[in-house]
């Protein structure tokens, strides 16, 4: 397992006896610390008595006792092109078959992965919570310790494990809820681009998605998107979604599927709306717009007001008055991951001016990044209408036809999706305010 050393001493974790090394944060301000970073940063010294710390492939294949768990095959290249989960093979073995290949040892003992020269593949156990991979040794996750960082309770139960062979890779993406802890003393920030790639010859992580405040929202603005794209391309191609769905999705869900979705959501928001009434409204930001969410029952949706105000990134809507920025104790102990400013950006496909767009404009689409690049696609009930409006009107006839995918690229616009979630909020919730 990979870990970032940094330099022992007291600090916010209190005193010690001479040679002792003391955590550097108590669990308070580290979650406070976790609550107000809008950058990634590492964490030094917070998980040094874990005993999960000593997790490795041998380690874990004893605790496994022989059990079998999926690992998803790539090809190591040196192109851009991303490998997503759908683009992948898959391979059931031991984590005594998975040592045994990636250590190039004979064929019989590698087993499943005989068919793969491990020169040319790589392997990826990825997304494996470990709540399934010890449910006949529940013990095991005590093991992962997440209340040093403020959670209480939370262990390894809420915890996702990651094994894998030298280039083993997770595409570039953002995660759509929480923020995530990574068991290599990492944070990283709720909505920021990230990339996973293993660099060493195996490599064993831990990592667990903290829930946010803004989530409850954030699930019926994504359920919105999904019944707007699955319904019109549906109603156009059923066969034509690949461009507008997440790259790890297979195929559109059914419109009464997105129907419960759209209503689970709302009743979720709605329920802990309830549950918290008499707390203080929260703060946070979407898209980079500083936000407080309000109790709903106490709160009056002016979608006129809303869309004429102009809020600086730090603006309290409650009060109107700026709110001094949290200061973070970087340092020793607190390392912030600042972004490379190499040209090897643009080498990768994408610059980082690019990344900033995407993230501003397009926070919410469905993974489509590469929209500018595709040209409208019409299907043959299109064509002699488009023939008919070109006629009759004084577009140039060289101008494109309107497709289904450009009406989509205004619909799931962020901030239209914003404004409709808004007007269903309030409509499921006017008749509690009469």
């Amino acid at each position: 397992m990979a870990t970032v050393a940094g330099a022992g001493g007291a600090g916010d974790g209190g005193g010690g006896e001479a040679g002792e090394l003391v955590k550097p944060f108590t669990p308070e301000k580290a979650k406070e610390i976790i609550m107000s970073l809008r950058q990634p940063a590492v964490f030094c010294n917070m998980v040094f008595d874990w005993p999960a710390q000593h997790w490795n492939v041998k380690c874990l294949s004893k605790l496994l006792c022989g059990k079998q768990i999926r690992f998803r095959m790539g090809i190591k290249k040196t192109d851009t092109v991303p490998q997503y989960e759908t683009m992948c093979s898959y391979v059931d073995a031991t984590l005594d078959e998975f040592l045994a290949w990636s250590c190039g040892q004979g064929a019989s003992i590698a087993g499943p992965f005989s068919h793969y020269d491990n020169s040319k593949f790589w392997a990826y156990a990825d997304y494996k919570y470990l709540a399934s991979v010890f449910e006949d040794d529940t013990d095991v996750l005590q093991n992962v310790v997440w209340s040093d960082f403020g959670f209480p309770g939370r262990n390894g139960r809420e915890s996702t494990l990651w094994i894998g062979s030298l280039g083993a890779n997770t595409p570039c993406h953002l995660d759509s809820y929480g923020c995530n802890l990574v068991f290599q003393v990492l944070f990283v920030p709720r909505h920021w681009w990230h990339y996973v790639e293993s660099i060493d010859p195996i490599t064993v992580s831990i990592n667990s998605w903290i829930e946010l405040e803004e989530d409850h929202y954030v699930r019926i603005e994504e359920a919105i998107t999904r019944m707007l794209v699955c319904a019109l391309k549906a109603a156009e191609d059923p066969t034509n979604t690949k461009a507008w769905l997440n790259p790890t999705e297979v195929e559109g869900t059914c419109h009464e599927i997105n129907c419960q979705y759209i209503n689970g959501a709302i009743s979720a928001y709605l329920e802990h709306s309830k549950v918290g009434e008499t707390l203080t409204p929260t703060e946070f930001e979407i898209n980079g717009e500083h936000r407080v969410e309000a109790p709903l029952k106490k709160r009056k949706l002016d979608v006129h007001t809303r869309t004429k105000e102009k809020k600086s990134p730090h603006h309290n809507l409650a009060t109107g008055t700026a709110e001094p920025e949290e200061k973070i104790p970087f340092g020793l102990d607190l390392i912030p991951v600042l972004p490379s400013l190499q040209d090897e950006s643009s080498e990768r496909g994408i610059a980082e001016t690019d990344i900033k767009d995407i993230v501003t404009e397009s926070g919410e689409h469905m993974g489509k990044l590469n929209c500018a690049e595709e040209q409208p696609v019409m299907n043959k009930a299109e064509i002699p209408l488009a023939d008919s409006i070109v006629s009759d009107s004084p577009m140039c006839p060289s101008q494109p036809f309107i497709s289904t995918d450009d009406l989509l690229d205004c619909l799931v616009n962020p901030k239209v999706i914003r404004l409709v979630a808004q007007l269903l909020l309030q409509k499921r919730t006017c008749n509690f305010e009469v």
